[in-house]
């Protein structure tokens, strides 16, 4: 994962994210990386899945 913590307290899953972070262009080269699980992941504890992407738009 980048940029991405997760923490599991009872029934809530708390999704954090640095929103001034950046890792540079995605594959397309369109939008920039702020954060990502890289395709779905476990959440701790449970059968469920979660997948997350963060990006904004480059400068064209």
């Amino acid at each position: 994962m980048k940029n991405v913590e997760m923490q599991v307290d009872g029934n809530i899953l708390t999704i954090r994210v640095d929103l001034t972070k950046e890792f540079g262009p995605s594959s397309s080269g369109k939008t920039t990386i702020i954060a990502s699980t890289e395709g779905n992941v476990d959440v701790q504890g449970s059968d469920i899945k979660m997948g997350l992407n963060c990006y904004k738009p480059r400068p064209r």
